[in-house]
């Protein structure tokens, strides 16, 4: 098990604002564990009482709607940390957490975070600023859905998947997603993305083989309407 001192995923996340003495402490605390592609890490509705720290690996975030179907808020790469809202508040999970590939994540209870929160303040506001991030990309998600097309809200994920996601030696995205969940990215039926992915592909935006994924024209997928 690596130390949270010597780990330099922390540089990513809010943990940056801790010292020496206080990521010693948490690395005596925490538990790490691998997690195997398609497994829950927590499920909406469960008690988190804590935060993961992502080390490897890719997870999404997903809710529950009232018609039983999933709306994916979030796809979580490593370095970022999951749970920040339960150091806040004793509700339960809003949301459910799936690794998308292999992953490996820490786990640090909350005691111990709030020891640091409370004593803190860099700590406190990197924190706070993290949690204003994921309200904005809320807010930036509603006025998508609102606003934007199911074809310009497909073409605007897989912008941010060129950008956000390594590629392998001939470009496609490392990241597999199924079509079902390009389709719950974007508040649509599977089906609809399986379409309009066909759709990017015949125009040349897109190249695929399998489930992967190779952005051709970027800026093409910036124009789509």
């Amino acid at each position: 098990m690596s130390k949270c001192d010597q780990c330099i995923i922390r540089q990513f996340n809010s943990l940056r604002a801790l010292d020496k003495e206080d990521l010693i402490r948490i690395s005596g605390c925490k538990t790490s564990r691998f997690v195997n592609k398609g497994e829950v890490i927590f499920r909406e509705g469960e008690s988190i009482n804590g935060v993961y720290c992502v080390k490897d690996g890719v997870c999404k975030l997903s809710k529950l709607s009232a018609n039983g179907k999933d709306q994916i808020v979030k796809l979580v790469v490593k370095g970022d940390l999951i749970g920040q809202r339960s150091l806040v508040t004793d509700e339960k999970s809003n949301l459910t957490a799936i690794a998308l590939n292999d992953m490996e994540v820490c786990f640090i209870p909350k005691n111990e975070v709030m020891n640091d929160l409370t004593k803190n303040a860099k700590f406190s506001l990197d924190m706070l600023q993290d949690m204003a991030k994921e309200l904005k990309l809320a807010d930036n998600i509603i006025v998508d859905m609102a606003q934007n097309s199911v074809k310009q809200r497909l073409a605007e994920v897989l912008i941010y998947l060129d950008k956000t996601f390594e590629k392998d030696s001939n470009g496609f995205l490392k990241v597999v997603l199924s079509r079902e969940d390009y389709g719950n990215l974007v508040g649509t039926a599977t089906e609809s993305a399986i379409r309009i992915l066909s759709q990017f592909k015949k125009s040349g935006l897109i190249s695929t083989t399998g489930k992967q994924i190779k952005v051709e024209d970027l800026d093409g997928l910036k124009r789509v309407e």
